[in-house]
């Protein structure tokens, strides 16, 4: 993690250049709502989210992104492909594009950048991640980021766009880190609601997570990433705040199994679009072709499955050898 701008001022070098956000989601429309703070949005939806601001221009004709310099993608994984297909005809090497998901694209743990840049001609992309949410964002809440892109110039826009006194924005040349530190949060925040619900005391707790870090570190380095780059603002810093009381979809999903939902009913109570429930899987089939030792992603594929009961898990989990730190 390197540098941070605290603030933004368009005036100093001319206006802003038109940012666009892709995605009308609730995250969508809080990047609209940030941006649009400093400067002129361009945002696209498929339906009026009822925007009252006269810094933001909805819209649902993609030609209109060739006009904007820096581009934030707030699509869903799943749905990802077929809008950056439709959309990477109206882009090319002057755009830069930026994506929030916190999706893998398949089995061999494939982060979003790739796939920004297979089917867009850009080739300056990054990674929004880190303890940023929709309150942050939409109320100008004190917060922070980082940016991940082997760019500069992304970073910087990114922080044109964003960065105020209450949002500080960082950078990591570590942009698979911070993809894969993004995703794999989402398994330690199930585990710890779950780890809540069902009675664990704070050392239990404590300990779990901690495994868990490593857990996803270590899948992290097998891929490429830094190590340290899990101890950042990506994951340990996204973990930090939803503990501390952010609403994440991910722990209310640990909860309502640890209560002994049916996953269907789990997901139902839970909201929201959970990107991690596909990543557990995908991390269990990683780690078994890979023998890497990914507990928690497997016992949370098979909880979700429906292969696993709550008291089953605590076995399982509680149950495993100890080994060194």
């Amino acid at each position: 993690m390197s540098g941070v701008a605290t603030s933004s001022d368009p005036g100093s070098d001319g206006e802003r250049p038109l940012v666009a956000v892709l995605g009308g989601g609730p995250f969508g429309l809080a990047l609209a709502k940030a941006a649009a703070r400093t400067g002129q949005v361009l945002l696209l939806s498929r339906r009026d989210p009822g925007l009252q601001l006269d810094n933001v221009r909805v819209t649902a004709d993609l030609a209109q992104l060739a006009d904007a310099e820096l581009i934030f993608m707030a699509v869903p994984s799943r749905y990802a492909k077929e809008a950056l297909r439709d959309a990477g005809h109206h882009l090319d090497g002057r755009h830069l594009l930026v994506h929030v998901s916190r999706g893998l694209l398949d089995d061999e743990l494939r982060t979003m950048s790739h796939l920004l840049r297979s089917v867009t001609p850009c080739r300056r992309v990054g990674a929004l991640a880190g303890p940023i949410s929709v309150d942050v964002l939409t109320n100008a809440s004190p917060g922070g980021g980082v940016v991940g892109s082997e760019f500069p110039e992304v970073a910087e826009a990114v922080r044109g766009a964003l960065g105020g006194p209450t949002l500080r924005i960082y950078d990591s040349i570590d942009l698979r880190g911070v993809e894969l530190a993004a995703a794999l949060t989402g398994l330690l925040l199930f585990t710890i609601g779950f780890a809540q619900r069902i009675g664990f005391g704070p050392a239990t707790i404590a300990t779990v997570t901690t495994r868990g870090v490593a857990e996803v570190s270590r899948i992290g380095t097998a891929l490429g990433a830094r190590s340290d780059t899990f101890g950042g603002l990506a994951c340990f810093g996204d973990l930090l705040a939803a503990v501390a009381g952010s609403d994440r979809p991910e722990l209310e999903l640990g909860r309502a199994l640890a209560e002994g939902a049916t996953p269907n009913a789990a997901l139902l109570r839970a909201g929201g679009n959970i990107e991690g429930i596909e990543v557990a899987r995908r991390v269990s089939t990683f780690g078994t072709r890979r023998k890497i030792e990914t507990p928690l992603a497997d016992v949370i594929a098979k909880m979700v499955g429906g292969e696993l009961s709550a008291s089953q898990a605590v076995r399982t989990l509680m149950g495993r050898d100890v080994g060194s730190e």
